[in-house]
């Protein structure tokens, strides 16, 4: 294991691992293998196990008495990690609506970037994203590939509300808004997706950290046709 790592208690419930590594996907594979490793492993212990970017927080069921056991158990687990590859996840398609009513700040970017709306929306969809974590709100996800070509920065004032379903950029990310939120991330089109569903029993979230994802270009008649039909039959 070549990954350079720190441990830290947070509460007394609540250990970080923070890796000293900048983001890519063999990042991401280790964090993803080392989270259900734990869960499996040690699921008498641990609560909870949430990634980021670059660090694992561990929730434990009950109070850390003794943090250097617990950070001696956790190197145990990290050095003994044979990581497997978890990212060949089948792409999942989420279709947008890029239409001027959706897409708010479309102008603004092809203006900014010297790049036409068409330009903007073929490089945005064409790119095969990765789900790195769920965070921001329930059931929203942080994702790595855009192309540089659309890097932008946030917006200086944020909205007081974006749609769920409001496909943004902001900064080097993109990412769907999955419930209606203040918002700071420059809107680009809408998806009819449902990505948070409080009252599914069994999984709340559509998408999970390690899922790939591609946007698919869709009219307003097929987005209308579409939110119709997911509201029915959901996921």
């Amino acid at each position: 294991m070549s990954h350079k790592f720190r441990i830290f208690q947070i509460n007394e419930r609540s250990i970080l691992v923070e890796f000293d590594e900048e983001i890519n996907e063999n990042l991401l594979n280790h964090l993803l293998y080392l989270k259900n490793k734990l869960l499996t492993d040690k699921h008498e212990l641990i609560l909870q196990v949430i990634n980021s970017y670059n660090s694992l927080l561990i929730i434990y069921k009950h109070t850390i008495n003794n943090f250097y056991e617990a950070k001696k158990d956790l190197l145990e687990q990290i050095y003994d990690s044979k990581i497997v590859n978890i990212l060949d996840s089948p792409i999942k398609k989420i279709p947008v609506c890029y239409d001027h009513d959706y897409g708010w700040d479309l102008e603004l970017l092809s203006e900014d970037l010297s790049l036409s709306v068409d330009e903007i929306i073929k490089n945005h969809s064409e790119a095969v994203y990765t789900v790195y974590f769920i965070g921001f709100l329930p059931g929203f996800p942080y994702l790595g590939g855009l192309d540089s070509s659309l890097f932008h920065r946030r917006k200086s004032q944020p909205r007081r509300q974006i749609p769920s379903g409001s496909v943004g950029i902001a900064d080097q990310q993109t990412g769907i808004y999955s419930l209606d939120s203040p918002g700071g991330w420059q809107i680009i089109g809408r998806s009819p997706i449902q990505l948070f569903d409080s009252e599914n029993p069994t999984r709340y979230c559509y998408l999970q950290a390690g899922d790939k994802i591609q946007f698919e270009p869709i009219t307003k008649d097929e987005f209308e046709d579409i939110q119709s039909q997911f509201n029915y039959n959901k996921w």
